[in-house]
C-alpha cells in the first residue's frame, strides 16, 4: 500500500557561524534561515518548496525557536499553527528531530515515511533531488532499509563537511562509518574511497526515529513522549528543553546505529549546505535565473 510522507524542515539553529553574513538593511542579524538577499525569499522558504514536493501540504511540520518568532511569523505565514513546532530553546538537530517525530506520534500515524530536510540548503537542479528524495521514500515504505541517507557527490566545496563511507561503490548500499569534518589530507583520501557527504537530508519512519534516538537518550525520550501535546508551548515544555543537553542526530544517534542506516548517492544537482560563511559569501549575488525555485504548493512522492 502507497503511503503519504510527512516532510520535516528543521529551521530551530541559531546560524552564529554566518551571523557576519545574515544581517538585515539596519545592520541587524537575521537566523540564517530566515535572511533574505535581495528581498528574495529566505532560505526556509526554499525548504519548504522542497518538503512540498516530497509530501502534502497538511503534513509538512516545521521546527523553530520560540525566539526567533518575530522572523517566522511572516516566512511561515502560509503554515498551519498546529504544524509550526515551536521549541523554547535550541538544543541540537536531534531534539529538532525528536519534537517533530512524537508529533506525528500523537496524530496516530507512525509508519508512513517521513523525510528530514535542513533549513539552510541550496539545491541548483530541485528536480534531481527530488527524484532521490522519491526514491529514498519509496525504499522505506518497502522496507529496503530503516533509515535512508542522501549522499552528495563531493564537488568543489569539501571542507567542513560530514562524510559517509559507503559499505559498497554501488548507488545504494549500507554505511560502513561516518567521519565528521576530517581534515583536508583525510577528505582525500575518502574522496579516492567513494565517500559521499552527509548532506542531513534522510527518510525513515517516526516510530524508528524515536527508537533510534531513544537507543542513546531513552529517559529523553520518555519525557518527550510524557508531554506530547503539551509541548507546543506552556511551561513544561520550557523546562523540558532547559533541562535538555544539546543532541547532534548525527553525531550522538546515526553515528551509533549503522546497523540500521543506507545510503543513496545522489546524482550530482548543484547542492550546498549554506551554514558556513565560506560556502554562504558566494551567494551574496543575485540568484541566477536558472536556479530560482517555483513558487511553494502541495505535492507528493513520484
Amino acid at each position: 500500500m502507497i503511503s503519504t510522507p510527512w516532510a520535516v524542515v528543521l529551521a530551530g539553529g541559531d546560524g552564529d557561524r554566518v551571523s557576519a553574513l545574515t544581517r538585515n538593511v539596519d545592520g541587524g542579524f537575521v537566523p540564517k534561515q530566515f535572511w533574505s538577499r535581495d528581498g528574495r525569499d529566505p532560505m526556509v522558504r526554499w525548504a519548504l518548496a522542497r518538503a512540498r514536493r516530497i509530501a502534502p501540504a497538511a503534513r509538512v511540520l516545521v521546527a523553530v525557536k520560540e525566539a526567533h518568532r518575530g522572523f517566522w511569523t511572516e516566512a511561515l505565514a502560509d503554515v498551519p499553527c498546529a504544524n509550526v513546532l515551536v521549541q523554547p530553546e535550541n538544543r541540537g538537530t536531534a531534539a529538532g528531530v525528536l519534537r517533530a517525530a512524537v508529533e506525528i506520534q500523537s496524530r496516530g500515524i507512525t509508519t508512513d515515511p517521513v523525510v528530514l530536510l535542513p533549513s539552510d540548503h541550496f539545491v541548483a537542479d530541485e528536480a534531481v533531488l527530488h527524484s532521490a528524495l522519491a526514491a529514498a521514500v519509496r525504499a522505506v515504505e518497502r522496507g529496503v532499509a530503516p533509515v535512508v541517507l542522501l549522499g552528495m557527490c563531493p564537488g568543489e566545496q569539501r571542507s567542513g563537511y560530514g562524510w559517509i563511507l559507503p559499505a559498497s561503490p554501488a548507488p545504494f548500499a549500507g554505511v560502513r562509518c561516518f567521519l565528521e569534518k576530517p581534515p583536508e589530507a583525510r577528505v582525500r583520501d575518502l574522496v579516492r574511497d567513494g565517500a559521499l557527504i552527509n548532506s542531513f537530508i534522510l527518510a525513515a519512519r517516526a516510530h524508528v526515529l524515536l527508537a533510534l534516538v531513544g537507543r542513546v537518550f531513552p529517559d529523553i525520550l520518555r519525557a518527550f513522549q510524557r508531554l506530547s501535546r503539551k509541548l507546543q508551548g506552556g511551561p513544561d515544555a520550557q523546562d523540558l528543553y532547559l533541562g535538555l543537553p544539546l543532541m547532534d542526530l548525527s553525531r550522538d544517534v546515526l553515528q551509533h546505529a549503522t546497523a540500521y542506516l543506507s545510503v543513496l548517492r545522489v546524482p550530482p544537482c548543484g547542492w550546498t549546505d549554506l551554514g558556513t560563511a565560506e560556502r554562504l559569501r558566494p551567494f551574496l549575488g543575485p540568484v541566477p535565473a536558472s536556479s530560482r525555485l517555483a513558487p511553494a504548493g502541495a505535492g507528493a512522492a513520484a
